[in-house]
């Protein structure tokens, strides 16, 4: 080793500042670019100081806190974030806040979020008004001696929302639904807020008037009276520890015959009148609104999240040496790897992808919810408008909750790798970070069962494509599906952000169209609709990824025609890189739509290897545009100065303090060394 001139812990911090300086871009425009915009970056920044400098949110000790502790802070952290939230009385602010929460402690976002989110949105979106103003008055929207719960999956049912199996009988004597848990299996399970915190649950059940089944409702129901004491019927349970987010009180529930009054159904869509006339809603998925929104922001908490992640694992690659090439020289830098930019930037460019498509489907959301609060029933052009509008938003944000959700936690365990041991420590965040994380895999929707949900949307949206109707903007080019089959590359440059949407377009087509094609063969063969579908789900799934993919492409490319001018440049290759990266990834999608050929497809290889060293002495001026401090970082790896084992050490050290050299568990550690040795174990008299 002679020759070799390392400090490596002085150097780290050198490097990345020298890193700093390579960006080609300003990095304020980029953050402007990723907030949208100035004030809004401003905005965030206000909101980020003011909980980096409440004590109630001081992290240092995250990492180290088993389940009843979690618990208990997350608690004090939602009376905090509730002070925060009512103080602003401003939605958007109090959706801002709580989504920096989620990236700085998931638990007490998701705590707070079951209320507001789940319990709040859905009696706003699916109650009356006069159902809306009574529960606000009652403590719902100032949680005063309040706090709702979501009581939806069950033991036995999760996903298949229309199999579960709590019932609420009517009773015309009394006005009054009978809420009942008829058998273990129907218990409310996994539900937010219920061990300990929840004073009234939206539950859904089965609403049974006259015998008759109508399916799953939505109804409030008291869980605790103001003492906090369970009432009548009510039987709640903790269900213990979890893979992750252990401050969350998830529990379960169940009911013996409580009685409700008939005003606590939410009856804003479906309706019972106090005769048991049943009224049921041209769309009975209009009544799971709070559901489509908390999809949505899962889309939004992916990017955050990955950037998050990113930001440690690129910060540490820049300054993080590891082997030679050549004997007696430095080591050479892991960002320097060819292989590592494979396993990184690909990813830094995806996150801006996801961010993208984010913003498609939040405007989509908006502008479908405002369309069903205000369409008029009667009006059957105008509810059917927004009928179809729902259906592609429920298959939209389906896909787009599952691909970025499964990304993120890709993102997550790969950044994690890419730290080597370092990752594996719980002080760098990895592994909370990715328990945390992959339950959004699971809730609202587990990721397959949506995916499948919105390829069959897909492969019947582009039957109704073939046959000239309506379709949403997401499907569109479904209505050029026979030119797209005729396309192919033929000589153009595979960098041109048209040709390249187009190979993802004419992929798209290909999958979807070859759906229709076999979904119809099998109705001809007598199968219907669910059968036909069951046998199809591998091609379902296969439309819904390859869809998703385009949608993530093409937001991405047109969100840069409004981007700075400066930032047009870095912007275009991370654009280009990602649609790049994702052929190579799916290549066989592009050879069996005939747009590619095999030695177009090696081209597209050598392109991302160039991508990825074009990008390269950017990626630090990009994670810096994240705008994340260390307090929300978290991880001393993964600080802004780069001084990695400054930071590192002292973190381990502060919380592991070499006081007491004896374990907690010294007295067993002397009984082994101590025991006594049998005789055939005595080794004194070895002859060596």
């Amino acid at each position: 080793m002679t020759g070799i001139q390392l400090n490596t812990y002085t150097e780290p911090a050198q490097l990345l500042a020298e890193e700093r300086q390579k960006t080609k871009f300003p990095v304020r425009e980029m953050t402007y670019y990723l907030d949208g915009g100035k004030k809004q970056t401003e905005e965030l920044e206000r909101i980020m100081a003011s909980i980096e400098r409440n004590p109630a949110f001081s992290n240092d000790d995250q990492y180290d806190l088993d389940k009843d502790q979690q618990r208990e802070i997350t608690f004090a952290r939602v009376g905090e974030l509730t002070k925060m939230i009512l103080h602003t009385m401003n939605e958007a602010e109090a959706m801002k806040r709580v989504a920096l929460i989620n990236l700085l402690d998931p638990s007490t976002g998701t705590r707070t979020g079951v209320h507001f989110g789940l319990f709040f949105n859905s009696i706003r979106g699916s109650g009356t008004d006069d159902q809306f103003g009574y529960w606000v008055d009652k403590g719902a929207g100032s949680l005063e001696k309040f706090f709702g719960c979501f009581s939806m999956t069950e033991l036995g049912h999760g996903s298949n929302v229309a199999g579960l199996e709590t019932t609420a009988t009517y009773d015309k004597s009394t006005e009054e639904f009978v809420i009942n848990t008829p058998h273990v299996g129907a218990t409310k399970w996994w539900i937010g807020g219920a061990a300990h915190t929840a004073t009234h649950t939206v539950c859904y059940a089965r609403l049974i008037v006259d015998g008759k089944d109508y399916g799953v409702k939505q109804f409030v129901v008291q869980l605790r009276d103001s003492d906090h004491n369970l009432k009548p019927g009510i039987a709640i349970g903790d269900i213990g520890k979890k893979m992750g987010r252990d401050g969350i009180d998830n529990g379960w529930i169940q009911f013996t015959n409580v009685r409700i009054p008939r005003q606590y159904m939410l009856m804003k869509y479906s309706k019972v009148a106090p005769d048991g006339t049943v009224t049921e809603p041209p769309l009975n998925q209009l009544s799971y609104g709070a559901l489509v929104g908390g999809r949505v922001s899962m889309v939004y908490d992916s990017v955050q999240t990955a950037k998050r992640f990113l930001t440690i694992a690129l910060r540490y690659a820049a300054v993080r040496r590891q082997f030679s090439s050549t004997p007696g020289e430095k080591e050479t830098r892991l960002i320097d790897y060819t292989y590592h930019q494979r396993r990184l930037i690909p990813l830094l460019a995806y996150t801006f992808a996801m961010r993208a498509s984010a913003e498609e489907v939040m405007n989509f959301y908006i502008k479908t919810t405002k369309q069903l609060q205000a369409v008029d029933t009667s009006n059957k052009t105008s509810l059917q408008s927004a009928i179809d509008d729902a259906k592609e938003l429920f298959a939209l944000s389906a896909g787009m909750k599952a691909f970025s959700t499964w990304a993120t936690a890709g993102i997550i365990d790969e950044c994690r790798q890419a730290c080597g041991g370092h990752g594996y420590s719980g002080y760098n965040g990895f592994g909370q970070g990715y328990n945390d994380w992959v339950v959004q895999c699971t809730w609202e929707g587990d990721n397959n069962v949506l995916t499948l949900s919105a390829g069959r949307s897909l492969i019947l949206s582009g039957i109704d494509a073939r046959e000239g109707k309506r379709v949403g903007d997401a499907v569109s080019y479904m209505s050029r599906e026979k030119e797209l089959h005729t396309r192919k590359l033929n000589g153009r440059s595979l960098t041109d952000s048209k040709v390249l949407i187009e190979a993802w377009e004419c992929a798209a087509a290909r999958n979807i169209g070859v759906g229709a094609d076999a979904y119809l063969a099998l109705i001809a063969k007598g199968l219907n609709q669910a059968q036909a579908f069951e046998e199809l789900s591998q091609q379902r799934f296969e439309c819904a990824r390859i869809h998703t993919r385009l949608n993530q492409v093409h937001a991405f490319f047109q969100s840069i025609e409004h981007a700075n001018e400066q930032l047009k440049p870095v912007l275009t290759d991370l654009a280009t890189l990602f649609a790049l990266w994702s052929i190579e990834k799916d290549g066989a999608s592009f050879l069996s739509s005939g747009y590619l050929t095999t030695s177009e497809l090696d081209e597209v290889t050598t392109l991302v290897d160039s991508y990825n060293h074009k990008i390269r002495d950017q990626v630090i001026g990009i994670v810096d545009s994240f705008n994340l401090s260390d307090f929300f970082i978290n991880a001393p790896i993964g600080n802004y100065d780069g001084d990695v084992y400054k930071h590192y050490f002292e973190k381990v050290t502060r919380r592991n303090p070499p006081r007491d050299h004896k374990a907690p568990y010294h007295d067993k550690i002397d009984a082994f060394f101590n025991r006594a040795v049998p005789e055939d174990e005595d080794l004194s008299e070895m002859d060596v």
